[in-house]
């Protein structure tokens, strides 16, 4: 007991300039650890400021114009600004969702004292990147990430929930409601059958709209420069005034019910006839229907079985009434959770019937695997250049490029596609756009010389052999050709189709960068705007606003297609 006396006193008798140094090489929840050691350590740890300054300079590697805004919105605390981010960094980082086939890649990025999430819009090449926003969580007054807001369709609407506990190492972000005072509200939920979830989602979010002022509807969402701050900071503390006055969105059961009664009497009655014959018909048909549907949803659900979860393949589904009387209020909230997850070349396997965005793992590029991370890229040649406003438009892809070994051992480079700027889908979300062998130099040479119209030469420092997508069997299984990656001295990358002379060449992202800089556009109501679960094949987003820069031109998807020969 002596030692442990000796130690705390040790650690109390440190300055803090010192302290501030010992800190910045602990992990922030080592730091919050040794505050929870005893009550002293708390004392003196939450009154030293500097210690957690550093570890906020850590986590949030912006201007430190912009850190210190944050702190003074938190009330002059660091320590509150690096419990804040220690929390929501389960959250940032890249999600994705298999539809729409285009791309659905969300990102979550720092905001004011929150975390912003944008979806980035598929689009062609152009100086700025479309985004629309998707659900913003803010820090309450002892730094804890609960207030929770998800945005529609209109600027000023803003949806207020409830963040729950979050998975520390959180791999599905999940959209649900949660009723108050139950014993277990947010393991319900998955109980509920898929129709009535939505059906609960789409009556809470008719009913706890909320609307910004005028004034605070055109803000930004995160700083660009200094003179963001205070409009940020003021739009802050209308959201955590709008978010209590609402009780967070909270509804009671008594208006749901009625809300939901009400929602099912609109709905249209089916035809009968005067024999009933075809109503006899339809239900034999249903019937059958039914019988083949629940067969194949049981192979199904053995098949898929790496990706289940008990909470959501339960056969037995909650009874509705059941889940209301659970409690006296029911919200939106939204959970992180970690789930056993199957992969294929960097790819998570994604339910379809369940409302969740999946997190995409972004490795860090090191000695050996160089090229790891997120790349942007057009196709042809010359490679089209975001300041080419007058030339016609050229389909931005988005690549994440990641390394796996085979099942030799040998070392492979993938290309997975997560956002294609096309008007009409070539290639599933998710393909491999080529894979290379790291260990195989190309015999190959690079078909151009020079670049553009000034003749600049084209300069190769390495190259690998491997393949690229090609037509396969159908749209969802494509196949492979030949192919080589070119490293380019100016760090770009360049894949060439053997046969074809098809290019992609790509350049690293840095999307947080490119979203601050970016537009903001609508975005879709609140629950298809977390995640879109209806087929689609065509730019969803771009219908919402109109964008011009998202509908490629069809001789751009012709020449990716032909070039490729994909069709």
């Amino acid at each position: 007991m002596a030692a442990v006396v000796d130690g705390v006193e040790l650690i109390l008798s440190v300055p803090d300039d010192v302290l501030a140094l010992i800190s910045a090489h602990l992990r922030p929840g080592d730091l919050l650890a040794l505050s929870a050691a005893s009550r002293r350590l708390h004392a003196a740890l939450s009154a030293a400021d500097k210690p957690w300054l550093a570890q906020c300079r850590r986590l949030l590697p912006s201007s430190l114009s912009h850190l210190l805004a944050w702190r003074g919105a938190a009330g002059g605390s660091s320590l509150t600004v690096c419990r804040f981010l220690h929390s929501v960094s389960p959250l940032r980082g890249l999600w994705a969702h298999q539809n729409p086939e285009l791309g659905n890649l969300v990102a979550a990025l720092p905001g004011f004292l929150s975390l912003v999430a944008v979806r980035a819009i598929p689009q062609e090449l152009s100086p700025r990147l479309l985004w629309a926003p998707v659900f913003e969580i803010l820090a309450d007054a002892h730094g804890r990430p609960t207030l929770l807001f998800f945005h529609g369709h209109h600027p000023s609407s803003l949806f207020p929930g409830l963040l729950a506990p979050l998975n520390p190492h959180a791999n599905t972000l999940l959209l649900e409601a949660h009723a108050s005072l139950s014993s277990s509200p947010i393991q319900q939920f998955p109980r509920l059958s898929f129709g009535n979830r939505r059906r609960l989602l789409d009556a809470l979010v008719a009913s706890c709209r909320l609307t910004l002022p005028p004034d605070l509807a055109a803000a930004p969402l995160f700083a660009r420069s200094d003179e963001d701050i205070p409009v940020l900071a003021a739009r802050r503390e209308a959201m955590l005034r709008m978010h209590t006055e609402s009780g967070g969105g909270m509804v009671g059961t008594p208006e749901l019910e009625a809300l939901l009664l009400g929602a099912k009497k609109m709905l249209p009655l089916p035809a009968v006839d005067a024999t009933g014959e075809e109503v006899g018909l339809r239900r034999s048909l249903s019937a059958m229907a039914c019988r083949v549907k629940n067969g194949l949803r049981q192979m199904v659900t053995r098949s898929a079985s790496a990706n289940s979860r008990s909470e959501y393949a339960d056969s037995k589904h909650l009874p509705f009434d059941k889940f209301l009387r659970a409690g006296q209020m029911v919200g939106l909230s939204l959970r992180g959770s970690r789930m056993r997850l199957s992969t294929y070349r960097a790819w998570p396997s994604m339910n379809d019937n369940r409302l969740a965005l999946y997190k995409l793992t972004t490795q860090t590029p090191m000695p050996g695997r160089e090229y790891a991370g997120l790349w942007g890229g057009t196709f042809g040649w010359p490679p089209g250049r975001p300041e080419d406003e007058c030339k016609p438009g050229k389909a931005l892809f988005f690549l994440l490029l990641s390394y796996e070994k085979d099942s030799e051992g040998k070392l492979l480079l993938i290309a997975t596609k997560v956002l294609e700027g096309t008007h009409y889908v070539v290639h599933p979300n998710g393909s491999s756009m080529f894979v290379v062998r790291v260990g195989e130099p190309s015999t190959e040479a690079f078909p151009w010389m020079t670049e553009d119209e000034d003749s600049r030469s084209v300069d190769i420092e390495r190259s690998f052999a491997g393949e690229g997508i090609a037509n396969g069997y159908g749209f969802r299984y494509p196949g492979s050709k030949p192919g080589s990656l070119f490293v380019l001295r100016d760090g770009r990358l360049a894949f060439v189709w053997r046969d074809s002379k098809s290019v992609l060449t790509m350049q690293r992202l840095n999307l947080e960068e490119l979203l601050r800089k970016g537009e903001r556009v609508p975005a879709l109501p609140p629950i298809p705007n977390f995640v879109y679960l209806t087929k689609s094949y065509s730019n969803v987003y771009a219908v919402m606003h109109g964008s011009s820069s998202c509908s490629s031109s069809t001789s751009q998807v012709k020449d990716a297609t032909k070039g490729q020969e994909l069709r």
